[in-house]
């Protein structure tokens, strides 16, 4: 088979991205999927997404990790597809689409996507880091020297060690300035640190918000791989209008035999 993908990028976490809307991808074959994302020997990638047709928005994401699994929500690529779908000319600058955890709204503006996440109800407040869910489960901790920290031994061990098989993706997080929180994250189903993780982006500032870090209902999030803002409400115990925003591009496009 010969295989026509595209490839994106939202602030550095990159995804191989695939037009389905004919059914004609073997869904079932997770080797396919972690072959096409190994970047050594097929496209390479933090995931795979597929862009298919939904009967109830304007279209579906099926989002798969770079281990070949089907995962839980991912908010840049989810940005991504957004753009993805732009240019297929499915929609122009306003969209609802539906994924994993639900039906998103978005809109892009040139190459700067907002994308709607879902309401988050709850936070975990622990003595050491905070705990929620925004799509994704995510465990968020300060700490110091940021920069030097090695993010995917120490992410590893927390990753592991404290969620077990299933997991949780792991964010360390340094405050720079006011309303600005730098931060690094290691994702399960990578098994790495990324360059970026929009759903990680999101409980952040969330997380830096109810531990009363910032008192802004928008803020910045530097990530290593570009800088995305995340703007929300606050709801009794919980968020909601949490947006992501930031740029997503595409790469490149081409052909794969598999």
């Amino acid at each position: 088979m010969l295989l026509t993908f595209y490839k994106y990028q939202g602030t550095g976490n990159d995804f191989v991205m695939i037009d389905n809307r004919e059914n004609t991808f073997p869904k079932e074959n997770l080797a396919l999927v972690a072959s096409l994302c190994d970047r050594r020997f097929g496209v390479g990638g933090d995931g795979l997404i597929l862009l298919e047709n939904d009967v109830a928005t304007d279209f579906k994401m099926v989002y798969y990790n770079s281990d070949g699994n089907q995962s839980t929500m991912c908010g840049n690529g989810g940005r991504c597809i957004v753009a993805f779908a732009k240019y297929l000319g499915i929609i122009e600058t306003q969209t609802t689409f539906t994924a994993i955890d639900g039906a998103h709204k978005a809109t892009i503006n040139k190459e700067e996507v907002s994308l709607q996440m879902q309401d988050v109800s709850e936070i975990k407040e622990k003595e050491n880091y905070v705990f929620l869910d925004t799509g994704s489960p995510h465990h968020v901790q300060l700490v110091e020297n940021l920069a030097q920290l090695n993010v995917a031994s120490e992410g590893a061990k927390l990753r592991y060690g404290m969620y077990g098989e299933k997991g949780s993706n792991i964010n360390f997080v340094e405050q720079p300035e006011a309303n600005v929180f730098a931060v690094r994250t290691y994702e399960r189903g990578v098994e790495d640190e990324t360059l970026s993780c929009g759903t990680g982006v999101t409980a952040v500032a969330l997380a830096m918000y109810n531990a009363g870090k910032t008192s802004s209902e928008k803020v910045t999030i530097k990530s290593p791989g570009g800088t995305l803002q995340v703007q929300f409400r606050k709801n009794g115990s919980g968020f909601k209008q949490i947006y992501l925003i930031g740029p997503a591009k595409q790469v490149f496009k081409g052909t794969i035999a598999c």
